[in-house]
């Protein structure tokens, strides 16, 4: 059956590049080369629900067209035939879905940073509400977080605190880290009675977060001269300054060409603390680069607000209420005490559907 569906022949490219994945992958040679195979892998992943509805669409049309020719003669035939075109319009939107454009960094895993901002102690002290409530969702989604790098305030709170997330095995369309916590970028502003308020009076506070994706180790797309790093080491200190380490294992690590300085004390090993260092340095550079590349293309990244200021908030976490809102998109639950817990995706939910309107926006506008 032959079908004049458009849905059908946008497709067909990414059902050829399917096709030379899948042959690729029984080629013995590729598994030879772990950082190619690794690639191969997962774009196979990305492309296998695309592919699905896309067969699913084909046998969808040919089962439609059938019961519309054999109704003609056989009225029974006939009398499937509101419930097959349904079918046709449901799985044509699945892959319509499917089918617009991606961020090219949504299967990348990622690197999240939580600044205390506005507030002194109590935006501290946030700042690890934070924290705990991204590691909590990474662990209901069956991600690994793994802490880089930290630095406590006198209360217990975070002036400043950087952790790793990364998927276990291929994570499906819009399931990678990136994907969902790349909405998070921005100024978290809270409302609340601190703990050093003696009168019960609400205050505001705020603290900032940026979210970066990750670089494949195997991955070369940023560029690092042997002339272009200044390295210290430095012994690591706690709250107050005390010192936590009687060895000079923490690592300042200062890029040359543009000032960017990342300091990594977590680890015992000056080693560790110097690759944890060079992680965020690569990531930080490939978002400078990305930015200045697609400024006008890529909202995402421009909305993550690099100064912890409260009135540029992305999101409001209202204590006294019991309330979250997001303020790009309009959701309001008053369920805070639960998202905090980790359930986190009816927030990250509401921003990954307005980020596709837009995009189907998008190319409705420029068709």
């Amino acid at each position: 059956m032959t079908t004049t569906d458009p849905l059908l022949h946008s497709a067909e490219p990414l059902v050829a590049e399917y096709a030379a994945l899948e042959a690729a992958l029984a080629d013995p040679a590729l598994h030879s080369d772990q950082n190619a195979l690794r690639r191969t892998n997962k774009r196979y992943a990305a492309l296998a629900p695309t592919v699905a509805a896309y067969r699913a669409l084909a046998v969808a049309h040919d089962d439609l067209a059938a019961a519309r020719e054999l109704g003609e003669v056989d009225d029974s035939f006939a009398a499937e035939v509101p419930a097959l075109a349904a079918v046709v319009e449901q799985t044509q939107a699945r892959l319509h879905h499917l089918l617009l454009p991606r961020d090219p960094d949504d299967d990348r895993d990622v690197i999240l940073e939580v600044k205390a901002g506005e507030g002194g102690e109590e935006s501290a002290l946030f700042a690890g509400d934070l924290l705990r409530m991204y590691l909590r969702y990474a662990e209901k989604r069956g991600w690994r977080a793994e802490l880089l790098d930290a630095t406590e305030s006198d209360l217990g709170g975070y002036k400043d605190v950087r952790l790793a997330v990364r998927a276990k095995g291929t994570p499906g369309p819009g399931e990678a880290p990136w994907a969902r916590l790349k909405f998070e970028g921005g100024v978290h502003r809270v409302q609340r009675v601190p703990v050093t308020e003696s009168q019960g009076r609400i205050h505001t506070s705020a603290a900032g977060v940026l979210v970066m994706p990750e670089l494949d180790d195997a991955e070369d797309e940023v560029e690092i001269g042997p002339n272009d790093l200044r390295i210290d080491v430095y012994r690591s200190s706690g709250p107050g300054g005390q010192s936590v380490n009687t060895t000079d294992s923490a690592v300042r690590i200062t890029h040359l060409p543009t000032g960017l300085v990342v300091s990594c004390q977590n680890e015992k090993s000056q080693l560790q603390n110097k690759e944890s260092a060079l992680r965020v340095l690569k990531a930080r550079l490939r978002q400078i680069a990305q930015e200045e590349a697609d400024a006008a293309a890529s909202q995402a990244r421009r909305s993550q607000v690099r100064t912890v200021d409260r009135s540029e908030r992305i999101r409001t976490y209202n204590f006294p209420e019991n309330r979250i809102a997001d303020h790009r998109t309009g959701f309001k639950a008053y369920n805070l005490d639960i998202v905090l817990n980790g359930e986190l995706d009816p927030v990250v939910e509401s921003c990954m559907s307005a980020d596709e309107a837009e995009r189907m926006a998008a190319v409705g506008g420029s068709s």
